[in-house]
């Protein structure tokens, strides 16, 4: 990875954000980027970022405050930029459901300004993280994330001379970040409580934190050639049992899923798996690669043909997954968080 940073200048959109902060972190630390650029329109996180890294211990490191859905912004702040990592999104499921053409303008069109910029500007690539959630939609907000997903790839059609590579990095909730169950389950044991609520009984869940989110991406990053959507191989676990390891003595109580919330997770579809590949990587993880089904495929998307193809009628659910977590090993992974 370090031939590919080393000396270059890297802009994450939604910089502030669990993500962003995870993996500005991770590139000021272990590699050697010319300039890091946080892009975020959260002033007061913007603010909260810089108190956490002080210029005089990060001298490469910029905040630029913008908001994706400003095009003129994005130019701006594209200018000279090599990398660009797109986390930028409104994602609270309830609100975007009753606010819907917020949702669009951000999560769609957003979208499509930061591929407008980045192609003009001649950005070298851009990794767009999106969501299980985009998987056979059920609510707005994976819905905008599937369109989101299908601008990026065609994207790789419309780049001309310029040869910006665009691809998607695709997972499912993050434990322990900012508005997920553990947080919350913690803090009511905190207060004293000693029944937990719990959606459904049967709910799954992928078990993924932000250093994995990072190394996909930085994967991606290294390994794209244009179109692709990458999937990290994850373990599953339940909610009832994640519930027992943050607090063995507490009971549960069924609340009901909650409007446009799955039972299940699902990273890779049927559809998906049957032009898809399983790669096992050097840093030992492995992942999932969606290659790209249009005319755009680019002369190097061969390199993936050489990879094991996935088994016919495969898909990547977290209830169907062969891979699965106990109450102690999730005991063990929430301590380390």
């Amino acid at each position: 990875m370090v031939d590919i940073l080393e000396g270059k200048t890297v802009l994450v959109t939604g910089g502030t954000g669990s993500f962003g902060k995870k993996f500005v972190k991770t590139l000021l630390t272990r590699f050697k980027p010319k300039k890091v650029i946080v892009f975020s329109r959260d002033e007061f996180k913007h603010y909260q970022m810089q108190r956490k890294f002080p210029k005089e211990n990060y001298p490469n490191l910029r905040f630029f405050l913008g908001d994706i859905r400003d095009k003129e912004r994005l130019y701006r702040a594209f200018e000279g930029v090599d990398y660009v990592i797109h986390a930028a999104a409104l994602k609270h499921v309830p609100i975007l459901e009753y606010n819907p053409s917020e949702a669009v303008k951000t999560n769609i069109y957003g979208a499509q300004n930061i591929i407008n910029a980045a192609i003009d500007q001649g950005v070298k690539k851009v990794i767009a993280l999106s969501t299980d959630k985009a998987v056979n939609p059920v609510n707005l907000y994976g819905a905008t994330k599937l369109a989101m997903e299908k601008l990026f790839i065609a994207a790789n059609a419309y780049t001309g001379s310029k040869e910006t590579i665009f691809a998607v990095v695709r997972y499912g909730n993050v434990v322990g970040s900012r508005g997920s169950v553990i947080p919350f389950f913690k803090e009511l044991v905190k207060k004293g409580e000693k029944v937990l609520p719990i959606t459904d009984e049967r709910m799954t869940r992928f078990w993924i934190t932000l250093e994995e989110g990072v190394e996909t991406v930085l994967f991606a990053l290294r390994e794209s050639v244009g179109g692709e959507i990458f999937v990290p191989y994850l373990p599953s676990m339940k909610v009832v049992d994640l519930a027992k390891a943050i607090c063995p003595c507490c009971g549960y109580k069924i609340i009901g899923i909650r409007p446009g919330e799955k039972l299940h997770e699902t990273l890779l579809s049927e559809e998906e798996s049957m032009h898809s590949v399983k790669v096992k990587a050097d840093n030992g993880r492995t992942y999932f690669v969606v290659l790209p089904q249009f005319e755009f495929e680019t002369k190097n998307i061969h390199k993936w043909r050489e990879f094991e193809s996935l088994p016919e009628g495969f898909i990547f659910r977290s209830d169907r997954n062969d891979w699965w977590l106990s109450v102690d090993e999730l005991r063990k992974l929430i301590r380390e968080i």
